[in-house]
Protein backbone atom coordinates (compact mmCIF):
# COMPACT_ATOMS: atom_id res chain seq x y z
CA UNK A 1 0.00 0.00 0.00
CA UNK A 2 1.31 3.47 -0.88
CA UNK A 3 1.02 6.06 1.90
CA UNK A 4 0.27 9.62 0.81
CA UNK A 5 0.65 12.85 2.69
CA UNK A 6 -2.56 14.81 3.10
CA UNK A 7 -3.19 16.22 -0.37
CA UNK A 8 -5.59 16.31 -3.26
CA UNK A 9 -6.03 12.74 -4.40
CA UNK A 10 -7.40 11.76 -7.81
CA UNK A 11 -9.08 8.41 -8.43
CA UNK A 12 -9.04 7.29 -12.08
CA UNK A 13 -10.77 4.48 -13.96
CA UNK A 14 -9.76 3.60 -17.50
CA UNK A 15 -6.00 3.40 -16.92
CA UNK A 16 -3.87 2.33 -18.81
CA UNK A 17 -6.15 3.15 -21.75
CA UNK A 18 -5.52 5.72 -24.46
CA UNK A 19 -6.94 8.72 -22.61
CA UNK A 20 -6.14 7.32 -19.18
CA UNK A 21 -2.38 7.16 -19.65
CA UNK A 22 -2.12 10.78 -20.68
CA UNK A 23 -4.55 12.03 -18.08
CA UNK A 24 -2.76 10.20 -15.26
CA UNK A 25 0.59 11.61 -16.39
CA UNK A 26 -0.85 15.12 -16.07
CA UNK A 27 -2.60 14.47 -12.75
CA UNK A 28 0.54 12.89 -11.27
CA UNK A 29 2.34 16.22 -11.68
CA UNK A 30 -0.18 17.77 -9.29
CA UNK A 31 -0.42 15.18 -6.54
CA UNK A 32 -1.30 11.61 -5.61
CA UNK A 33 -3.25 9.50 -8.07
CA UNK A 34 -4.94 6.15 -7.51
CA UNK A 35 -5.86 4.08 -10.56
CA UNK A 36 -8.46 1.33 -10.43
CA UNK A 37 -7.15 -1.29 -12.86
CA UNK A 38 -8.76 -4.49 -14.07
CA UNK A 39 -6.68 -7.53 -12.98
CA UNK A 40 -5.93 -8.39 -16.61
CA UNK A 41 -4.24 -4.99 -17.08
CA UNK A 42 -2.19 -4.85 -13.89
CA UNK A 43 1.17 -5.74 -15.46
CA UNK A 44 0.82 -3.11 -18.18
CA UNK A 45 -0.47 -0.50 -15.73
CA UNK A 46 2.44 -0.97 -13.32
CA UNK A 47 4.92 -0.76 -16.18
CA UNK A 48 3.66 2.60 -17.48
CA UNK A 49 2.44 4.33 -14.31
CA UNK A 50 4.35 7.40 -13.06
CA UNK A 51 6.10 7.04 -9.71
CA UNK A 52 3.54 8.71 -7.46
CA UNK A 53 0.62 6.64 -8.76
CA UNK A 54 -0.95 3.83 -6.77
CA UNK A 55 -2.37 0.93 -8.77
CA UNK A 56 -5.22 -0.98 -7.13
CA UNK A 57 -6.79 -4.08 -8.65
CA UNK A 58 -10.52 -3.84 -9.10
CA UNK A 59 -13.41 -3.95 -11.53
CA UNK A 60 -16.08 -1.30 -12.03
CA UNK A 61 -18.74 -3.94 -12.79
CA UNK A 62 -18.44 -5.44 -9.28
CA UNK A 63 -20.01 -4.06 -6.09
CA UNK A 64 -17.63 -1.74 -4.24
CA UNK A 65 -15.56 -1.72 -7.44
CA UNK A 66 -14.18 -5.15 -6.54
CA UNK A 67 -12.03 -3.59 -3.82
CA UNK A 68 -11.31 -5.09 -0.39
CA UNK A 69 -13.36 -3.36 2.29
CA UNK A 70 -10.32 -1.72 3.89
CA UNK A 71 -9.16 -0.23 0.58
CA UNK A 72 -12.65 0.98 -0.27
CA UNK A 73 -12.97 2.77 3.07
CA UNK A 74 -9.45 4.21 2.83
CA UNK A 75 -10.06 5.61 -0.64
CA UNK A 76 -13.50 6.92 0.23
CA UNK A 77 -11.91 8.91 3.06
CA UNK A 78 -9.09 10.41 0.97
CA UNK A 79 -10.19 10.81 -2.66
CA UNK A 80 -11.08 14.36 -3.67
CA UNK A 81 -11.62 13.92 -7.44
CA UNK A 82 -12.96 10.99 -9.45
CA UNK A 83 -12.20 10.67 -13.17
CA UNK A 84 -14.42 8.00 -14.69
CA UNK A 85 -13.04 7.06 -18.10
CA UNK A 86 -13.50 3.27 -18.15
CA UNK A 87 -15.99 2.04 -20.75
CA UNK A 88 -16.39 -0.34 -23.66
CA UNK A 89 -15.68 1.78 -26.74
CA UNK A 90 -16.15 -0.98 -29.35
CA UNK A 91 -18.87 0.05 -31.83
CA UNK A 92 -19.69 -3.62 -32.42
CA UNK A 93 -20.00 -4.49 -28.73
CA UNK A 94 -22.86 -6.75 -27.67
CA UNK A 95 -25.72 -5.45 -25.55
CA UNK A 96 -24.99 -7.46 -22.40
CA UNK A 97 -21.35 -6.51 -21.90
CA UNK A 98 -22.01 -2.89 -22.92
CA UNK A 99 -24.76 -2.72 -20.28
CA UNK A 100 -22.56 -4.23 -17.57
CA UNK A 101 -19.54 -2.01 -18.18
CA UNK A 102 -20.97 1.27 -19.45
CA UNK A 103 -24.11 1.44 -17.31
CA UNK A 104 -23.72 -0.82 -14.28
CA UNK A 105 -20.05 0.15 -14.00
CA UNK A 106 -20.97 3.83 -13.98
CA UNK A 107 -23.54 3.13 -11.27
CA UNK A 108 -20.84 1.54 -9.10
CA UNK A 109 -18.56 4.54 -9.62
CA UNK A 110 -21.42 6.86 -8.65
CA UNK A 111 -21.94 4.82 -5.48
CA UNK A 112 -18.25 5.29 -4.69
CA UNK A 113 -18.64 9.04 -5.27
CA UNK A 114 -21.50 9.09 -2.77
CA UNK A 115 -19.23 7.46 -0.18
CA UNK A 116 -16.30 9.84 -0.75
CA UNK A 117 -16.11 12.10 2.30
CA UNK A 118 -13.94 14.79 0.66
CA UNK A 119 -15.12 14.64 -2.95
CA UNK A 120 -14.86 17.95 -4.77
CA UNK A 121 -15.61 16.80 -8.33
CA UNK A 122 -16.71 13.83 -10.42
CA UNK A 123 -15.32 14.09 -13.96
CA UNK A 124 -17.39 11.85 -16.22
CA UNK A 125 -16.25 11.10 -19.78
CA UNK A 126 -19.32 10.53 -21.93
CA UNK A 127 -19.37 10.86 -25.74
CA UNK A 128 -20.83 13.28 -28.24
CA UNK A 129 -22.62 10.28 -29.71
CA UNK A 130 -25.14 10.06 -26.90
CA UNK A 131 -26.99 12.11 -29.52
CA UNK A 132 -27.58 8.81 -31.30
CA UNK A 133 -29.56 9.14 -34.51
CA UNK A 134 -30.38 12.80 -34.02
CA UNK A 135 -29.60 15.04 -36.99
CA UNK A 136 -29.02 18.76 -37.30
CA UNK A 137 -27.53 20.66 -34.36
CA UNK A 138 -27.12 19.06 -30.92
CA UNK A 139 -26.59 21.32 -27.91
CA UNK A 140 -24.54 20.64 -24.79
CA UNK A 141 -27.46 21.06 -22.39
CA UNK A 142 -29.55 18.48 -24.29
CA UNK A 143 -29.64 14.73 -23.77
CA UNK A 144 -32.91 12.78 -23.79
CA UNK A 145 -34.99 13.83 -26.78
CA UNK A 146 -36.41 10.45 -27.77
CA UNK A 147 -33.50 9.57 -30.06
CA UNK A 148 -32.61 6.10 -31.27
CA UNK A 149 -29.06 4.82 -31.49
CA UNK A 150 -26.71 3.33 -34.08
CA UNK A 151 -25.28 0.67 -31.76
CA UNK A 152 -25.16 -0.62 -28.18
CA UNK A 153 -22.15 1.57 -27.41
CA UNK A 154 -24.15 4.75 -28.01
CA UNK A 155 -27.24 3.45 -26.26
CA UNK A 156 -25.43 2.42 -23.09
CA UNK A 157 -23.32 5.58 -22.91
CA UNK A 158 -26.61 7.49 -23.15
CA UNK A 159 -28.09 5.46 -20.29
CA UNK A 160 -24.99 6.07 -18.21
CA UNK A 161 -25.07 9.83 -18.79
CA UNK A 162 -28.74 9.92 -17.81
CA UNK A 163 -27.74 8.29 -14.51
CA UNK A 164 -24.86 10.70 -13.98
CA UNK A 165 -27.11 13.70 -14.62
CA UNK A 166 -29.64 12.44 -12.10
CA UNK A 167 -26.96 12.62 -9.38
CA UNK A 168 -25.57 16.06 -10.20
CA UNK A 169 -27.53 17.79 -7.41
CA UNK A 170 -25.74 15.53 -4.91
CA UNK A 171 -22.38 14.96 -6.62
CA UNK A 172 -20.48 17.95 -8.08
CA UNK A 173 -19.93 16.79 -11.66
CA UNK A 174 -18.49 17.87 -14.98
CA UNK A 175 -19.47 15.89 -18.10
CA UNK A 176 -17.21 15.71 -21.14
CA UNK A 177 -18.47 14.58 -24.54
CA UNK A 178 -15.57 13.97 -26.94
CA UNK A 179 -16.08 13.25 -30.61
CA UNK A 180 -13.96 10.53 -32.28
CA UNK A 181 -10.54 10.73 -30.61
CA UNK A 182 -7.42 10.47 -32.78
CA UNK A 183 -3.69 10.87 -32.17
CA UNK A 184 -1.73 13.69 -30.60
CA UNK A 185 -1.89 16.90 -32.61
CA UNK A 186 1.87 17.45 -32.27
CA UNK A 187 3.32 13.95 -32.59
CA UNK A 188 0.46 11.95 -34.10
CA UNK A 189 0.99 9.32 -31.40
CA UNK A 190 -1.94 7.01 -30.77
CA UNK A 191 -2.45 3.63 -29.12
CA UNK A 192 -4.39 1.69 -31.78
CA UNK A 193 -5.19 2.17 -35.44
CA UNK A 194 -8.94 1.77 -35.13
CA UNK A 195 -11.88 4.13 -35.59
CA UNK A 196 -11.06 6.73 -38.29
CA UNK A 197 -7.73 5.03 -38.90
CA UNK A 198 -9.66 2.54 -41.02
CA UNK A 199 -9.76 5.30 -43.62
CA UNK A 200 -5.95 5.39 -43.65
CA UNK A 201 -5.83 1.59 -43.72
CA UNK A 202 -8.06 1.58 -46.81
CA UNK A 203 -5.83 4.18 -48.50
CA UNK A 204 -2.72 2.16 -47.65
CA UNK A 205 -4.31 -1.05 -48.98
CA UNK A 206 -5.23 0.68 -52.23
CA UNK A 207 -1.72 2.09 -52.69
CA UNK A 208 0.00 -1.21 -51.95
CA UNK A 209 -2.20 -3.14 -54.38
CA UNK A 210 -2.25 -0.56 -57.16
CA UNK A 211 -5.96 0.12 -56.73
CA UNK A 212 -7.82 3.41 -56.99
CA UNK A 213 -8.45 5.08 -53.65
CA UNK A 214 -12.17 4.87 -52.87
CA UNK A 215 -14.39 7.53 -51.39
CA UNK A 216 -17.26 6.15 -49.37
CA UNK A 217 -19.53 8.12 -47.18
CA UNK A 218 -22.07 10.87 -47.49
CA UNK A 219 -19.93 13.65 -48.93
CA UNK A 220 -21.66 16.47 -47.05
CA UNK A 221 -21.92 14.77 -43.64
CA UNK A 222 -19.64 16.27 -40.96
CA UNK A 223 -17.03 13.81 -39.69
CA UNK A 224 -15.91 15.01 -36.29
CA UNK A 225 -12.49 14.04 -34.95
CA UNK A 226 -10.59 15.54 -32.02
CA UNK A 227 -6.93 15.06 -30.98
CA UNK A 228 -6.24 13.23 -27.73
CA UNK A 229 -4.06 16.01 -26.28
CA UNK A 230 -6.91 18.54 -26.51
CA UNK A 231 -9.30 16.18 -24.69
CA UNK A 232 -6.77 15.57 -21.92
CA UNK A 233 -6.00 19.29 -21.56
CA UNK A 234 -9.72 20.00 -21.16
CA UNK A 235 -10.03 17.28 -18.51
CA UNK A 236 -7.08 18.69 -16.60
CA UNK A 237 -8.58 22.18 -16.72
CA UNK A 238 -11.98 20.85 -15.69
CA UNK A 239 -11.30 21.02 -11.96
CA UNK A 240 -11.82 24.78 -12.16
CA UNK A 241 -14.84 25.91 -10.12
CA UNK A 242 -16.68 27.27 -13.17
CA UNK A 243 -16.73 23.79 -14.77
CA UNK A 244 -18.89 22.28 -12.02
CA UNK A 245 -22.33 21.31 -13.31
CA UNK A 246 -21.29 21.88 -16.93
CA UNK A 247 -21.39 19.61 -19.99
CA UNK A 248 -18.76 20.19 -22.67
CA UNK A 249 -18.75 19.02 -26.27
CA UNK A 250 -15.05 18.32 -26.85
CA UNK A 251 -15.36 18.34 -30.61
CA UNK A 252 -14.17 20.28 -33.64
CA UNK A 253 -16.50 23.31 -33.90
CA UNK A 254 -15.87 23.40 -37.65
CA UNK A 255 -15.58 19.75 -38.71
CA UNK A 256 -14.64 18.70 -42.19
CA UNK A 257 -17.06 16.60 -44.19
CA UNK A 258 -16.47 12.89 -44.77
CA UNK A 259 -15.38 13.70 -48.33
CA UNK A 260 -12.93 16.36 -47.15
CA UNK A 261 -11.42 14.09 -44.49
CA UNK A 262 -10.88 11.19 -46.90
CA UNK A 263 -9.47 13.55 -49.54
CA UNK A 264 -7.09 15.17 -47.05
CA UNK A 265 -5.88 11.80 -45.77
CA UNK A 266 -5.35 10.50 -49.31
CA UNK A 267 -3.39 13.60 -50.36
CA UNK A 268 -1.23 13.47 -47.25
CA UNK A 269 -0.53 9.73 -47.37
CA UNK A 270 -0.51 9.00 -51.10
CA UNK A 271 -0.19 12.33 -52.86
CA UNK A 272 -3.41 11.75 -54.76
CA UNK A 273 -7.15 11.98 -54.18
CA UNK A 274 -9.88 9.35 -54.09
CA UNK A 275 -10.96 8.53 -57.63
CA UNK A 276 -13.83 6.10 -57.25
CA UNK A 277 -17.09 6.72 -55.41
CA UNK A 278 -18.63 3.81 -53.53
CA UNK A 279 -22.20 4.02 -52.20
CA UNK A 280 -22.11 4.08 -48.42
CA UNK A 281 -25.04 1.71 -47.99
CA UNK A 282 -23.45 -0.77 -50.36
CA UNK A 283 -20.17 -0.64 -48.43
CA UNK A 284 -22.00 -1.17 -45.15
CA UNK A 285 -23.75 -4.24 -46.54
CA UNK A 286 -20.54 -5.58 -48.08
CA UNK A 287 -18.81 -5.43 -44.72
CA UNK A 288 -21.21 -8.07 -43.42
CA UNK A 289 -19.11 -10.55 -45.40
CA UNK A 290 -15.75 -11.45 -43.90
CA UNK A 291 -14.18 -12.04 -47.31
CA UNK A 292 -15.04 -8.51 -48.43
CA UNK A 293 -13.92 -6.80 -45.22
CA UNK A 294 -10.33 -7.33 -46.33
CA UNK A 295 -10.93 -4.88 -49.18
CA UNK A 296 -11.72 -2.27 -46.53
CA UNK A 297 -8.78 -3.15 -44.26
CA UNK A 298 -11.03 -4.98 -41.80
CA UNK A 299 -13.21 -1.97 -41.07
CA UNK A 300 -16.30 -2.88 -39.03
CA UNK A 301 -19.57 -2.06 -40.77
CA UNK A 302 -20.67 -0.12 -37.68
CA UNK A 303 -17.93 2.47 -38.35
CA UNK A 304 -19.24 3.34 -41.82
CA UNK A 305 -22.40 4.88 -40.38
CA UNK A 306 -20.33 7.66 -38.82
CA UNK A 307 -19.33 8.79 -42.31
CA UNK A 308 -22.95 9.26 -43.30
CA UNK A 309 -24.65 10.87 -40.32
CA UNK A 310 -25.52 14.58 -40.73
CA UNK A 311 -25.13 15.90 -37.19
CA UNK A 312 -23.30 18.90 -35.75
CA UNK A 313 -22.42 19.54 -32.12
CA UNK A 314 -22.76 23.01 -30.68
CA UNK A 315 -19.70 23.98 -28.61
CA UNK A 316 -20.58 27.28 -26.98
CA UNK A 317 -20.07 26.11 -23.40
CA UNK A 318 -16.87 24.22 -24.22
CA UNK A 319 -15.38 27.07 -26.25
CA UNK A 320 -16.13 29.63 -23.54
CA UNK A 321 -14.57 27.45 -20.85
CA UNK A 322 -11.57 26.36 -22.93
CA UNK A 323 -10.94 29.93 -24.02
CA UNK A 324 -10.70 30.98 -20.37
CA UNK A 325 -7.91 28.43 -19.98
CA UNK A 326 -6.06 29.13 -23.21
CA UNK A 327 -7.29 25.98 -24.96
CA UNK A 328 -8.59 25.57 -28.48
CA UNK A 329 -9.53 22.47 -30.46
CA UNK A 330 -7.22 22.48 -33.51
CA UNK A 331 -8.69 21.95 -36.98
CA UNK A 332 -7.92 18.59 -38.56
CA UNK A 333 -5.99 20.31 -41.36
CA UNK A 334 -3.55 21.60 -38.72
CA UNK A 335 -2.48 18.17 -37.47
CA UNK A 336 -3.23 15.71 -40.29
CA UNK A 337 0.51 15.63 -41.08
CA UNK A 338 1.64 14.19 -37.71
CA UNK A 339 -1.32 11.76 -37.66
CA UNK A 340 -0.49 10.36 -41.10
CA UNK A 341 3.26 10.29 -40.41
CA UNK A 342 2.80 8.29 -37.20
CA UNK A 343 0.51 5.88 -39.04
CA UNK A 344 3.00 5.50 -41.87
CA UNK A 345 5.81 4.69 -39.43
CA UNK A 346 3.81 2.13 -37.45
CA UNK A 347 1.15 0.72 -39.77
CA UNK A 348 2.84 -2.68 -40.00
CA UNK A 349 3.47 -2.95 -36.26
CA UNK A 350 1.03 -5.52 -34.81
CA UNK A 351 1.07 -3.64 -31.50
CA UNK A 352 -1.14 -0.97 -33.12
CA UNK A 353 -3.53 -3.38 -34.80
CA UNK A 354 -7.18 -2.84 -33.80
CA UNK A 355 -8.71 -5.34 -31.45
CA UNK A 356 -5.50 -6.08 -29.53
Amino acid sequence: MVEWAAAMTAFVTGFPGFLGRRLVAGLAERGPVVCLVHPTQLETARAVAPENVEIVAGDIVRPDLGLPADDYRRLASTVTAVYHLAAIYDLAVGAEIAQRVNVDGTGNVLAFCHHCERLERHHYVSTAYVAGLRTGVVYEHELALGQGFKNHYEATKFQAEVWVRETMDEIPTTIYRPAIVVGDSQTGETQKFDGPYYMLRVISFAVRHGLPIPQFGRSSAPFNVVPVDFVVQALLAGDAPEAAGQTFHLVDPEPLTALEVMTLLARTYAGREPSVRLPARGVEEALRLKALRRLFAGAPREAIRYLNHPVRFDTRQAETFCGMHGLRCPRFEEYVGPVVQFFREHEDDPAYAPGL
